[in-house]
């Protein structure tokens, strides 16, 4: 055999093994590029926490009105204009009230409504029997135009913007009873006597 052979058979197995270890190479990278898209393929998309939004509150419909009964006693103040507050106890009876204290008694009728929360009465002062027709007819009879706020058994009336008689009744807070004190029976202490020692 000769030499030029040998270096011919040796360069083409050195070509041989550097393709081989090339084509190694690329597999392996093919592989570590497969590999990493995989692994971002799997990873889990990150979700956004949306807040739900709050119900929105019913509006209140203002077209909707209730008759509001306000009856019962009421002992408070009385104030009229400029005048000082009076005492004085209003007695509201279905549509009607007489309010007594102070220099006159007063009665009439009332009507109270309700509307969105919010209580509007009128109150009319005066004999509230309808006159007998003639050429010449009463006066209208007074009316005042006030806000009512009932709690339990307390009532305020003030007057609305507008109202030209400035007129407000509340009514006194109630005192609260004192509680009788419980006293607590202390226990007796028996004394036991001793006998006579025996001589």
């Amino acid at each position: 055999m000769r030499k030029s052979s040998i270096y011919l058979f040796v360069l083409g197995f050195a070509v041989v093994v550097v393709l081989a270890l090339a084509s190694a190479g690329l597999v392996v990278s093919a592989q570590n590029t497969n590999s990493s898209t995989t692994m971002a393929n799997t990873s889990k998309p990150k979700t956004k926490h949306i807040k739900k939004a709050a119900p929105a509150m019913p509006r209140c419909d203002n077209t909707k009105q209730e008759q509001t009964d306000l009856s019962g006693t009421y002992t408070g103040k009385v104030k009229h204009g400029d005048q000082p507050a009076m005492d004085a106890t209003l007695t509201i009876t279905g549509s009607t009230f007489t309010m007594t204290g102070g220099p006159e008694a007063m009665s009439g009728r009332i009507t109270a409504v309700t509307t969105c929360g919010y209580t509007a009465a009128t109150f009319m002062m005066g004999d509230l029997t309808p006159p007998t027709p003639g050429p010449n007819p009463p006066p209208a009879l007074p009316a005042m135009s006030l806000r009512a706020k009932k709690v339990g058994n307390s009532l305020t009336l003030t007057s609305v913007p507008g109202e030209k008689q400035k007129v407000s009744f509340t009514t006194g807070a109630a005192k609260a009873k004192p509680k009788p004190r419980k006293h607590k029976a202390k226990a007796k202490t028996g004394t036991t006597a001793t006998p006579p020692a025996k001589q």
